[in-house]
């Protein structure tokens, strides 16, 4: 075996070790919408619920409670839950259990409750997504429909009842006319309708074309739309695993690791948040969100030559590496 076969040997036996000391962790996504035509279904009122609570919940075969997480929708009514190891989520269910800060009133029901769908699974790592739930008020909102399905008016009858048609009879005088209706009294007219409320600017669409942009660019307030997924207040060991909490602890923010500077650590910190930022946005982003995670674990396993090494090729991906420009314009 030359020298090129033995190094190639080397680092395969040295990535399988990594990866397989790699901890499994499993996330679950959802959004929370406001029902407000309580119709039980999307439809163009409905806006995205800040500060709402969504109730996790897995039972055994006898219907107890095994496990039950809670969690809180961001600005974007989206919420993300984390689970350490590989559990079988299929047979939990998903439900709003709670008003919050931006509901608006639009928590004092429920809608059905939803169940989690595998979306990937890669090296003990799996993603969950759950259909949108509903949150609804106690009344529907008076510009709704009152009914989906109007009964139809009856037929109008286009000649007169039979006995208007009866034949004389002989002996008897024939009958009178019917005197003439009188008129309908004139109805008030109508209350108008009051204007509609105006909605929540909904989040920006993710970008379809390839769109990376520099972690300075995330730090700025006009650019605050952008965060999905986690925002400025999330930790750094909820969003990157036990590995990051180690080395960072268990305090520090997302906001706070994007100024990280001076440091090998540091700069991977700052690098490695912005990446992820990144592939939330744009589909066509050099890495995956899971695949930022796994990265920056490995770099932090490893010695600080690997720790420099994937710094660098994540801020090569956040500037779009000579040929991919930041697509983000000023929010609403």
């Amino acid at each position: 075996m030359d020298l090129p076969e033995k190094l190639f040997f080397a680092a395969f036996l040295i990535l399988s070790v990594a990866i397989d000391g790699t901890q499994a962790d499993t996330m679950v996504t959802g959004t929370v919408f406001c029902d407000q035509c309580k119709d039980g279904q999307r439809s163009l009122f409905d806006y995205p619920i800040n500060g709402a609570k969504v109730t996790l919940s897995c039972a055994d075969s006898n219907g107890q409670i095994t496990m039950s997480r809670e969690e809180t929708t961001n600005w974007f009514g989206s919420y993300t839950m984390r689970f350490d190891g590989a559990p079988d989520l299929s047979g939990c269910s998903a439900h709003v259990s709670g008003s919050g800060q931006g509901s608006t009133g639009c928590g004092e029901v429920a809608g059905p409750s939803q169940n989690p769908k595998l979306m990937f699974r890669m090296f003990d790592m799996e993603m969950y997504t759950v259909d949108s739930l509903l949150a609804q008020p106690a009344q529907p909102m008076q510009y709704c429909s009152t009914s989906s399905n109007p009964v139809p008016a009856p037929d109008t009858p286009t000649k007169p009842p039979p006995h208007f048609n009866l034949p004389p009879v002989p002996g008897f005088p024939p009958l009178p006319p019917l005197p003439p209706l009188p008129p309908l009294p004139s109805l008030p007219p109508l209350p108008s309708l009051p204007p509609l409320p105006s909605l929540p600017p909904l989040p920006p669409v993710i970008f379809a074309e390839a769109s990376a942009c520099p972690s300075e660019k995330w730090t700025l307030p006009e650019y605050k739309c952008y965060w999905r997924g986690v925002n400025g207040d999330t930790k750094v060991a909820v969003a990157f695993g036990m590995v990051a909490a180690r080395r960072y602890g268990t305090d520090i923010t997302l906001w706070h690791g994007l100024k990280g500077r001076g440091d090998p650590y540091r700069t991977l910190l700052r690098e490695g948040i912005t990446a992820l930022l990144n592939s939330y946005n744009s589909f066509q982003f050099s890495y995956h969100p899971l695949g930022v995670v796994q990265h920056m674990n490995l770099a932090l396993m490893g010695s600080t030559r690997s720790v420099l090494l994937t710094a660098l090729r994540f801020k090569r991906a956040n500037s779009g590496a000579g040929n991919v420009t930041c697509k983000f314009t000023t929010c609403k």
